[in-house]
């Protein structure tokens, strides 16, 4: 693959590593990716604050409710065709 010090194949997992490297090894004090996720679970950011049970349970009922509409579908179908 890479010989001579030559770089990496792009899209290589070779080619990941070394750029995961170089964006860590930057040694800034910016905080980079790191600070800008934080931002999503702090107290302080924006937007609609719901507990990941919540997400949980409306998307197991949001499934159920489908569910729930195609079985009605399929039985509504049935009777109008006897």
């Amino acid at each position: 693959m890479a010989s001579g010090g030559a770089a990496p194949q792009r899209g290589s997992a070779a080619a990941t590593a070394s750029m995961r490297r170089r964006k860590t090894a930057g040694g800034g004090a910016s905080g980079g990716a790191a600070g800008t996720m934080l931002q999503f679970y702090t107290d302080d950011a924006p937007g609609l604050k719901i507990s990941p049970n919540v997400v949980l349970v409306m998307s197991i009922g949001f499934i159920a409710f489908v569910a729930i509409l195609h079985v009605m579908g399929k039985l509504y179908f049935v009777r109008r065709e006897a």
